[in-house]
């Protein structure tokens, strides 16, 4: 099986990642223009230095990793390729706000379309990838998909209507998280703590308390309340973060995240 990524960036590279842990055996078709991306990926898993036409004539699942803005440029440029191919392939899409109906668009013609929204975190197998398939991408393009992304952690077909939502909780979140990991080490280092124990605390108390949270029958308010002695340091520190309108500014992050992931589809 071959696969191609058109783009290494950030999100590119770290989907190549997951597709060389799922399937080591696949051969790797990777293309950017900016040759600093192609090295630093080189350093970590093995593939072969493509270019997008190329990609285009020989790749199974051809992933676009291109922003947005460039999407229609680059697939003006290797449509006819496409189009004219003999075998079978599958366009697999993480251009954010951009939808099928405006990729098939691009395209002109018929085929196989999946578009996705994963996360940073799929590089290390902890991620999310929301997807949607178009009427052309039968069960064995979608199977042939799942299989090449399952390392990278759970994936999770969804009406396009809301992958935009989506995007804006799991696609922009760990930005959020990175976030709120060192504020709480900055905290913790005011308090006293030294900067390397500051943050590792931080990021595990993130990583345990995640974990209870998929596991535990519990809501989450529920877990919380659990932590919150009457009188105690916990509740003292929610109250601060509630005169701070902690949730406000969380759920105002994920708003803004979305109008902007709309906004850069059109």
């Amino acid at each position: 099986m071959k696969i191609g990524f058109i783009g290494a960036g950030n999100m590119g590279g770290a989907l190549a990642k997951a597709v060389s842990k799922s399937m080591p055996s696949c051969s790797l078709y990777i293309s950017d223009r900016n040759d600093d991306k192609i090295k630093a990926l080189l350093k970590d898993i093995s593939f072969t230095v493509s270019d997008n036409e190329e990609i285009a004539e020989e790749c199974d699942l051809i992933f676009f990793g291109v922003k947005p803005g460039a999407l229609s440029s680059m697939i003006n440029s290797i449509k006819c390729i496409l189009e004219h191919r003999k075998s079978s392939f599958t366009i697999v899409s993480m251009a954010a706000g951009v939808t099928i109906e405006k990729l098939e668009k691009y395209l002109g013609f018929p085929c196989s379309i999946i578009r996705i929204m994963p996360n940073t975190p799929v590089s290390v197998g902890e991620g999310i990838v929301l997807w949607s398939a178009n009427e052309h991408a039968n069960e064995a393009a979608k199977q042939q998909f799942c299989q090449a992304l399952s390392a990278a952690g759970i994936l999770d077909e969804l009406d396009e209507h809301l992958i935009d939502a989506g995007c804006a909780l799991s696609g922009c979140g760990p930005a959020f998280v990175y976030m709120f990991i060192s504020a709480l080490a900055d905290g913790a280092v005011e308090c006293g703590l030294p900067r390397n124990k500051a943050l590792e605390y931080a990021a595990q108390t993130l990583v345990g308390s995640a974990r209870l949270a998929l596991e535990s029958d519990e809501h989450p308010e529920a877990l919380k309340d659990a932590v919150c002695s009457p009188g105690g340091s916990t509740i003292a520190g929610v109250h601060a973060l509630e005169s701070g309108a902690f949730r406000a500014a969380v759920m105002n992050a994920v708003n803004a995240a979305f109008d902007r992931t709309r906004k850069l589809g059109k």
